[in-house]
């Protein structure tokens, strides 16, 4: 394979794996949209929209195979390879994290939010916002933004920490609130998670632009 097509298929690749990111933080408003709105039609929507960015994930996956096999590129062209590799796992799985949250609000059914949502979606916030810039930081080879993004991690954790303490004080108070407090928690949980993913988006671009692999977050997503 020539150098021009070699290095026309990774543009390709970046394309594909930068349209990937935007669809998977859609993802994430939609879910939280949902949930605030309680909008099923939106929540089924979600939910079948997953199988095509699972279809995008793994041509991108085959795609990355393929050059490695074919070319088999050295040192920076091989990190940067298996860098879109990893990050387009990683937002696969942050749509997933994103279509729980739909499957959530057809779980609950007509039953009312137990509260109003003001911690949750200031989460999806941060997380969206970190994804961007991750992408962002991959596009433009910036390590420095990579570890940035890590370090918002803590935002979303804290928040979390929040939620999870006030729901829990609900269930305390009464015994009735557990299943509303659950689905809540467990929307939390999920938006918690995505800031883990994107922080290892973010050590991926770490590693595709200096060859170090950088561990900033020591709780990792199964």
């Amino acid at each position: 394979m020539p150098r021009e097509t070699f290095f026309h298929n990774l543009n390709d690749l970046k394309a594909e794996l930068l349209t990937l990111g935007e669809r998977a933080n859609r993802t994430i408003a939609d879910g939280v949209d949902a949930l605030k709105t309680r909008d099923r039609v939106m929540a089924h929507a979600l939910i079948r929209g997953d199988a095509e960015l699972n279809r995008i994930r793994y041509a991108i996956e085959e795609n990355c195979y393929r050059m490695i096999a074919t070319q088999q590129p050295m040192a920076s062209d091989l990190r940067e390879i298996i860098a879109i590799l990893l990050i387009a796992i990683e937002l696969e799985r942050i749509a997933d994290h994103s279509k729980n949250l739909g499957e959530i609000v057809i779980h609950m059914g007509d039953e009312p939010l137990l509260k109003p949502l003001v911690d949750i979606p200031r989460m999806a916030a941060i997380c969206q916002e970190m994804l961007s810039q991750s992408l962002d930081a991959f596009a433009r080879r910036d390590a420095d933004a990579g570890r940035a993004v890590c370090n918002r991690d803590d935002e979303i954790d804290n928040l979390y920490t929040q939620v999870f303490r006030e729901l829990l004080t609900y269930i305390m108070e009464d015994s009735r609130t557990v299943t509303r407090a659950l689905n809540l928690l467990f929307a939390a949980h999920n938006l918690e998670r995505i800031g883990d993913r994107v922080t290892n988006i973010g050590e991926r671009v770490i590693y595709a632009v200096t060859g170090r692999l950088e561990e900033l977050n020591t709780e990792r997503p199964e």
